[in-house]
């Protein structure tokens, strides 16, 4: 893997017509009891990007916008009010907003996304927040590309445990920030529809944090790893197996059993879905999920983190594929 300061820029897009160049951002302050994540993912050679942003408030609303601004350039990561600004790379960034979210009382109607936004009120939102790296990045470009045409996810992609500062605004309700989070940043083509499902599990807390991934893909096993932080050291990991609970009405996942490991270690990591907001992709005739749980993490010492765990199907008469795992 290759990584260097300027990838922490934007890069010259390929000729892909889905290349996409994406930096996220999430984040828990445990005593606000206040989560979120941020998404710019530009693709330029389609002419819009991607732009996600969502509030997890304290009393179970969610307050969330995504948006598809025209974009000719892939010069910088700033859309339909959100910007993403690198102050100095693979060490501090800022992410700031200025814009109207929509406040779901009930995040689970962003499952049908017209209806939700017609259907619920929009209040203005400002957010201001400074991250800065807590851990080594992890990741990178890889000298060979292991995506077969078709499936791929994203060419280069590396990820940073790290600390958030700031304020964010949603209507009359002000909050302070101090808290961790998780930050990536990706560039090369993207299909959400590549995956045939994945678990991108992330914690992040004082003294530790982790990332853990299991991607399957349609005609194969998949893939599977991670990383463990334990305040000192970054242990990289090969192993990754993960269980879930489901929700019967709603096959949404409702806590989540986790055990990264590597040679002569391991870390078992249980999850319990704080709440939840359903993301959908259509494209080619797939309908792609994406639900985002805001998720309390506990060490099997009892310690706490708190992050995202993203799980990705493709759902298949309604269903999604990876439930039987």
């Amino acid at each position: 893997m290759k990584l260097e300061p300027e990838d922490e820029y934007t890069h010259s897009p390929g000729t892909e017509s889905n290349f996409n160049e994406s930096m996220y951002f999430n984040l828990y302050d445990p005593l606000e009891r206040l989560g979120g994540f941020f998404r710019i993912g530009n693709r330029v050679n389609e002419g819009y990007a991607e732009v996600t942003v969502c509030i997890f408030m304290p009393d179970g609303k969610v307050a969330f916008t995504y948006s598809r601004p025209k974009i000719t350039t892939n010069d910088d990561l700033h859309g339909a009010g959100l910007m993403i600004e690198v102050v100095k790379p693979l060490e501090e960034l800022r992410v700031t907003f200025e814009g109207e979210l929509t406040i779901l009382e009930q995040p689970l109607d962003m499952a049908d996304p017209k209806r939700a936004f017609e259907q619920n009120p929009l209040v203005k939102c400002a957010i201001a927040l400074c991250y800065r790296g807590s851990a080594p990045a992890f990741g990178g470009e890889p000298e060979v590309s292991h995506e077969a045409p078709g499936e791929e996810f994203a060419k280069a992609h590396y990820e940073q445990l790290v600390t958030a500062t700031g304020s964010v605004t949603v209507g009359g309700n002000v909050w302070s920030v101090s808290g961790y989070g998780l930050r990536d940043h990706s560039w090369g083509p993207r299909s959400w529809q590549a995956p045939w499902y994945y678990r991108w599990l992330v914690g992040n807390g004082a003294g530790f944090g982790f990332m853990a991934s299991r991607v399957a893909r349609r005609d194969s096993g998949g893939s599977q790893g991670g990383f463990f932080w334990d305040g000192t050291e970054l242990h990289l990991c090969d192993r990754c197996t993960v269980k879930s609970t489901w929700s019967d009405v709603t096959s949404y996942h409702s806590s989540v059993d986790v055990l990264l490991g590597r040679a002569g270690q391991e870390w078992h990591i249980r999850g319990k879905v704080i709440n939840l907001i359903p993301l959908r992709n259509r494209r080619d005739g797939m309908v792609t999920r994406i639900a985002e749980g805001l998720t309390e993490w506990t060490l099997s010492d009892g310690r706490c983190a708190y992050g995202l765990s993203e799980y990705l199907d493709q759902i298949i008469d309604g269903r999604p594929v990876g439930f039987d795992e």
